[in-house]
């Protein structure tokens, strides 16, 4: 089994070091990690440490001794998914198996068909929900590169994102709207693929508009119709597999 993950502020290089706080305490109380057993360090950014453990001391504080450091650079091709709000906690199952899949980043989309609205101090705390989902995933999946989850993002400014990307991917489930598979589309091979999945109500045609004028082409997935909280990952798998990063 691979080592646990645990997020520090800065990621030591050598010698030995303390976890304490809630990792410390999800390390010792939790995880009831023994000496001699490995752990890695990761400040989630791509820096790593892989260590051992040299003691548990109370409910909190587990001392272990660095033997590796290592930077994960990033990958050549990134993908972004744009995330279209969806209903209760789907908009965290939708961050947690994406973040396990592997994107780069995740970014909220306030849709014109959502029936969540994320605004003032709700939006803040469903924002924050998805940003703890994506680094207890990141860590659950062995991660130490974790995907920023921005801003919620309106359609205009959606768009914008779409027109600096190389690839701008919109998915849709009519065959007549979208004509091009996902999984035979010309890939980059370097830069950023950016994939927007609508919400439960579906792409609006304005909306459809606005983003071909930024450069996006409608894609299918398959046949069946996919949640918008789980299309994202499943497509996700796809440009995973195709871009060689599953390789």
């Amino acid at each position: 089994m691979t080592a646990p993950v645990f997020v520090v502020d800065t990621v030591p290089v050598g010698g030995e070091f303390v976890l304490d706080g809630a990792e410390g305490r999800h390390a010792v109380s939790v995880k009831r990690l023994r000496p001699d057993e490995q752990v890695t360090l990761t400040d989630g950014a791509g820096n790593r440490a892989d260590a051992v453990v040299l003691s548990a001391e109370g409910k909190d504080r587990l001392t272990v001794r660095i033997t590796g450091y290592a930077s994960e650079d990033e990958p050549a091709v990134r993908i972004t998914v744009v995330q279209a709000l969806p209903k209760g906690d789907r908009g965290e199952v939708a961050v947690e198996t994406m973040t396990e899949t592997g994107v780069d980043a995740i970014v909220p989309w306030q849709a014109a068909r959502c029936i969540t609205q994320w605004k003032g101090e709700r939006g803040a705390k469903s924002l924050a929900k998805w940003r703890s989902t994506a680094r207890e995933s990141g860590k659950q999946s062995r991660r130490v590169r974790f995907p920023e989850v921005r801003e919620a993002l309106t359609t205009k400014q959606v768009a914008a994102l779409l027109a600096e990307a190389d690839l701008a991917v919109v998915l849709h489930e009519d065959p007549e709207v979208a004509s091009a598979a996902l999984a035979t589309a010309e890939l980059p091979a370097h830069g950023e693929i950016v994939l927007v999945v609508g919400p439960e109500g579906g792409v609006s045609p304005e909306e459809l508009a606005t983003f071909a004028e930024a450069g996006a082409r409608p894609h299918r997935l398959g046949t069946s119709v996919l949640r918008t909280s789980t299309a994202g990952t499943v497509a996700s798998a796809v440009l995973m597999s195709r871009t060689g990063r599953w390789s």
